[in-house]
């Protein structure tokens, strides 16, 4: 009632212009709870130690004690899921054995074995303290009275040269992500405000601003996020990425919002505006507005839901244009028909909320509906907007990098963790391989990518 509702749903903003009785979730059993619901199945557990447990009495090959006539073998094992807990960074005391000689005075000292390795802090260190600060958004103070109290101290300086010493060791991984980035086919780019310190009170050539950019790039079947913190605006950070692109390649499909700073004149793109933005243009005046802003909403539900069938049935971006044309072009044509009568006969306020949405979407037309007359094209910036949700995670935990070079850091460690989430590949895995062939990485950086740094690792181990 205070801060209003949490989603944009059409079933939740146009509750008001339901009859009593049927808003969002009228007709569903209350107080019910789905069997299984909201429950991790055992295959979850990607990351778990599996533990077998052999039975205790039999074999396979045994007789069947039950029938006492057949012979009983392997069949599907019983999983039983423990849940522990422990400091994020756990340490170790090696304690080596010393003998004296009475006589002469002469120490002897137990050499250590190869699993107590050669550093204080190894790789797996640096991979979860860049995890938990870049990944979670846990401040590095917090992540210190937390090793405090589970007697594994951890200061915050400590974590910091542990993260910056591995980013020296990943970020050509991340420097191969820019260059096939910008080969991509679609680019979605965005940007959010974030605080440096040591930029506060320093006017860069008339600039006092500072961002974080998001840029997603779909190369082929694969999604590449990238992360830029600085004075640069997201149409700055994508013209560098793009002075990388190769020149034979056509321009992108660029997915972005209207405003004027996400885009860039250096380089030619296909552009391409988020609907989503447009539509909630009008969620937010939908109470002021019900008929009007529940005929756009329900016009834009029926282009989602077609968008919806076309990846459900897998189809080519040649063939989901066409089945927009087909499906979506008529009510999107209409309701261009219906926004441009009402505002050249003036039946609502060019002022107003609602006239504002209209005007926004009208002035915006061609880009906002790209997706009628280009292959591949997307709807919206959803997927960069949640991407960018990393960068806001840290800001609103951390509120601010200290220096510039800090926000690099969390750049590279940002980029590299959201590509893997993207991939569905094991940040933490990935992060301590390529710090444990940080040499190799250095040199063949393309073979160090999230889908395929496991088959350079065992190329290696041949």
């Amino acid at each position: 009632m205070i801060f209003g509702s949490r989603t944009e749903k059409a079933g939740t903003v146009l509750v008001t212009t339901a009859s009593p009785g049927k808003g969002a979730g009228a007709g569903k059993e209350s107080g019910k709870t789905r069997l299984g619901h909201g429950r991790n199945g055992v295959s979850a557990y990607t990351g778990a130690e599996r533990i077998t447990v052999p039975h205790p009495v039999m074999k396979t090959g045994d007789v069947c004690p039950g029938c006492e006539r057949g012979k009983v073998y392997p069949w599907k094992p019983g999983v039983c899921v423990r849940i522990t807990g422990g400091a994020p960074l756990r340490s170790q005391v090696w304690e080596t054995e010393k003998l004296r000689c009475n006589l002469c005075g002469e120490v002897f000292t137990a050499p250590l074995p190869e699993a107590a390795g050669t550093e204080k802090y190894d790789e797996t260190a640096g991979a979860m303290v860049g995890l938990l600060r870049y990944g979670s958004g846990l401040p590095f103070n917090r992540l210190e009275h937390l090793q405090e109290s589970m007697g594994s101290p951890l200061p915050a300086s400590t974590q910091w040269d542990i993260a910056q010493g591995a980013a020296k060791r990943i970020y050509p991984a991340r420097e191969e992500l820019m260059r096939q980035a910008a080969q991509g086919y679609i680019i979605h780019n965005d940007d959010t405000t974030m605080k440096i310190l040591a930029l506060v009170n320093n006017d860069d050539e008339g600039r006092t601003g500072t961002f974080t950019t998001g840029i997603l790039s779909v190369v082929e079947d694969k999604k590449i996020v990238l992360f830029f913190t600085g004075r640069n605006h997201a149409g700055e950070n994508m013209a560098e990425l793009l002075g990388q692109r190769d020149s034979q390649t056509g321009p992108p499909i660029q997915m972005c919002d209207a405003l004027s700073r996400n885009t860039s004149k250096e380089f030619e793109t296909i552009l391409g505006n988020c609907l989503t933005h447009a539509r909630r243009n009008f969620v937010d005046v939908a109470e002021n507005f019900p008929e009007e802003c529940s005929y756009v909403i329900e016009t834009l539900a029926e282009v989602y839901k077609n968008d919806k069938t076309a990846k459900e049935e897998k189809m080519t971006p040649f063939m989901r244009l066409h089945y927009h044309q087909a499906h979506s072009g008529p009510p999107m044509k209409q309701m261009h028909e219906w926004m441009t009568d009402q505002m050249e006969s003036r039946k609502v306020e060019p002022n107003s909320g609602l006239g504002k949405a209209i005007s926004y979407m009208m002035k915006h037309w061609e880009p906002l509906t790209l997706f009628l007359r280009v292959e591949g094209a997307p709807l919206d910036n959803n997927i960069c907007e949640q991407a960018l949700k990393r960068a806001i995670l840290h800001r609103k935990n951390s509120l601010f990098y200290k220096t510039l070079r800090g926000a690099q850091v969390g750049d590279i460690f940002m980029s590299l963790i959201h590509t893997c989430t993207l991939a569905k590949v094991n940040p933490f895995d990935y992060l301590v391989a390529l710090q444990k062939h940080a040499q190799d990485v250095l040199k063949n950086p393309h073979k160090w990518l999230p889908w395929n740094y496991k088959a350079a690792i065992a190329t290696l181990s041949v």
